[in-house]
């Protein structure tokens, strides 16, 4: 069974207090993009001794029997009789750039296996199981624009289209270990909710809309300064760095025109 997997991006990230369980309550809001992995699982004709993944495309710095997928069969399994599969996963969405490429890995693997066993687990039920492995991944079961709490998994629709638009993608040759990333984070309560900015043209996002994360990493990382000005310079309406980096995105009224900017970045373009 074939599937494709798609990323998100953050418009805006306020980080807002630290709980007591060490995570923090944030608002955002997550939006889908047609930035898609290929993923396809097989039962295999002869049993095998357990279930196995391989990944092709993009690099990813773990071990394929770390990869969140791995995780995310075991789960059901623990409660569900699964025969073992053999996993194969392409890579296009890059790994530690805020983009939820393995959220959505996990996410749409849980939705095929309750689909094709046949499982019959409810919607709230998968989120559950979803919201154990990370605390985005829980978005992919929407998959549509929402204004998102709590540690990223409390979700609130919200009227946002972006039909039309282009969006650029653009991710350094590094990523960002986003717990070390909240480690300069001083949390803050914005004066203003994102969900009253999105209503406002995207144009007057600019100054308006902030990523907590921005000013720590740009500051250790200069390049990914430099990125969000040449978002702007290419004429983005509003150019962000996506959850805790290291990808930026910028969104565009006509198609952006890259020519020699960002050689040897991870850029991705197209229509929303």
């Amino acid at each position: 069974m074939i599937c494709f997997p798609n990323a998100k991006i953050n418009i805006g990230l306020n980080i807002v207090s630290k709980r007591k369980d060490g995570y923090h309550n944030l608002e955002t809001i997550f939006y889908p993009i047609p930035l898609k992995d290929v993923l396809e699982f097989v039962v295999p004709e002869k049993q095998v001794k357990e279930t196995s993944i391989e990944v092709s495309g993009t690099k990813l710095d773990i071990s394929n029997k770390e990869n969140i997928c791995i995780k995310a069969y075991n789960l059901l399994s623990a409660n569900y009789e699964l025969p073992n599969l053999l996993v194969y996963l392409h890579k296009m969405i890059p790994s530690g750039a805020g983009l939820g490429g393995g959220s959505t890995d996990a996410s749409f693997l849980l939705k095929q296996l309750n689909q094709y066993f046949k499982l019959n687990i409810s919607e709230k039920e998968m989120v559950d199981y979803a919201s154990k492995l990370g605390a985005d991944c829980a978005f992919f079961f929407k998959n549509e624009a929402v204004f998102a709490s709590g540690i990223g998994n409390q979700f609130e629709q919200v009227k946002l289209s972006l039909k039309g638009y282009y969006i650029l993608v653009i991710k350094p040759p590094f990523s960002i270990n986003t717990l070390n990333a909240f480690k300069d984070i001083r949390p803050t309560i914005p004066k203003t909710s994102l969900k009253e900015i999105i209503n406002q043209p995207v144009s007057s996002w600019k100054n308006q809309i902030r990523n907590d994360f921005e000013i720590p990493l740009f500051q250790k990382h200069p390049g990914l300064s430099k990125i969000k000005t040449d978002l702007y310079n290419l004429g983005a309406d509003f150019a962000t760095l996506s959850g805790s980096g290291s990808a930026l995105f910028g969104l565009f009224k006509n198609e952006p025109q890259i020519n020699d900017y960002f050689k040897g970045f991870f850029c991705w373009k197209a229509q929303l």
